[in-house]
């Protein structure tokens, strides 16, 4: 902490919302640890308000964070532990799919429905919220932001030969895990620049630099701890009650599932977006994506060989091809929409109803895909003079350009 900055002012409603944010993930962690089977419904209340809690736990761990390293880094380590409940569903299904080849489907299905939620629906979320919130046309992302969008766009265009493969290997797995290894050690050398602090974060940073360290880790420890037993069991209650009501448990895998996983995340950038941080919102919803991009469908040919006891690459049958190439086009899309970094209210439209389109009306998903790639092009072109600007940043080199 700067030497050169006093106390800053705390009220009381922010000590309450501090307890009260660790006092609601008590009785979810609590379900979730011991395996306590509860109604449906009242799961999905109880496990969803402990969500809530630890999603706000974990945005003023990050907050706090950011008084010792990089912005960039912080809001990694916050998108890596909200995104455990997406492991862990996945894993799941994974694992099972070694003797059930059946749950291959539902594995494909949650971690593609993730990261397309995480596109379509929350980043014209957080852009609609700051727009709202603070009266603007667009959302101006920061040129450190060109590192995440680097990243993602190298796992991006590497996950084209997926699908295009029918199979997830080790040689997958060795080249993703490698670039979010990459991604991570260029985060640690971004530059630490303190931010503005407000509400219960305010708490954490009065204290000398040791007792923060300690709170700070011990509050993301409190809140990964909370996202990664209660998110599971979040998600199966809310499967149960739609199953009850007959929806396709495909569907649910794919769609209601995620959502409850992807809640932490969205409930940090939504909170962010509106005190105005839309750009870290934004930030911490991007690097979740380069995480599931990477080690979380890195990381499936080794789980996959550990359950079955034989090393040989996890199957994906055309279902599965079309839903990561669909997925994988999304991403070069959005990608193209922000290399410029501006994020408009017509980009967020957009993204929005493409996703709708491919929801609503699943059999035109290889129309939209394609769709999806046609408009990269055009947005690449339109942007073609700030492709190698991101390249150069994101690789750490010095740019001539003056961006």
């Amino acid at each position: 902490m700067s030497a050169s900055r006093g106390k800053l002012p705390i009220s009381s409603g922010s000590i309450v919302f501090l307890v009260l944010s660790f006092a609601v993930t008590v009785p979810g962690l609590y379900y979730g640890i011991t395996h306590t089977h509860i109604a449906p419904i009242l799961g999905a209340f109880v496990f969803g308000v402990a969500v809530f809690g630890a999603a706000f736990i974990l945005s003023w761990a990050a907050e706090a964070a950011e008084v010792d390293i990089s912005e960039s880094l912080a809001v990694a380590i916050l998108a890596l532990i909200a995104v455990l409940p997406e492991y862990a569903v996945d894993f799941v299904f994974t694992w099972k799919s070694a003797h059930d080849p059946e749950q291959a489907h539902y594995a494909i299905a949650n971690m593609t429905g993730s990261n397309r939620l995480l596109v379509g629906v929350g980043w014209p979320a957080v852009l609609f919220v700051f727009i709202w919130a603070k009266k603007k046309k667009e959302l101006v992302l920061d040129q450190g932001q060109r590192c995440e969008i680097f990243y993602l766009a190298i796992a991006t265009l590497y996950s084209f030969t997926i699908p295009l493969k029918g199979s997830l290997n080790f040689i997958d797995m060795a080249i993703l895990i490698t670039i979010f290894v990459m991604y991570t050690r260029r985060l640690t050398q971004m530059p630490v620049i303190e931010p503005e602090f407000v509400g219960p974060t305010r708490i954490l940073v009065n204290m000398a630099n040791r007792g923060r360290r300690i709170a700070t880790i011990v509050f993301f420890i409190w809140s990964g701890a909370t996202i990664f037993f209660v998110a599971e069991p979040f998600a199966e209650s809310l499967v149960e009650t739609g199953a009850k009501l007959g929806v396709s448990k495909f569907l649910l895998v794919q769609w209601l599932a995620p959502l409850a996983s992807e809640s932490p995340e969205f409930i940090v950038a939504i909170t962010w977006a509106m005190r105005g941080n839309a750009q870290s919102a934004i930030k911490a919803l991007i690097s979740s994506k380069v995480n599931q991009w990477t080690l979380l469908i890195g990381t499936i040919p080794l789980i996959y060989a550990i359950s079955g006891g034989v090393i040989k690459p996890f199957p994906l049958d055309n279902l599965q091809q079309h839903e990561l190439l669909l997925t994988a086009a999304q991403s070069l899309f959005a990608l193209a929409v922000l290399v410029n970094l501006k994020l408009s209210r017509t980009n967020g439209i957009l993204l929005l109803t493409l996703f709708m389109l491919q929801l609503v009306i699943s059999e035109i998903r290889m129309e939209v895909a394609v769709l999806y790639i046609v408009l990269a092009f055009v947005y690449g072109f339109l942007h073609r003079k700030q492709l190698i600007p991101a390249a150069k940043f994101g690789l750490g080199l010095k740019s001539n350009s003056g961006d």
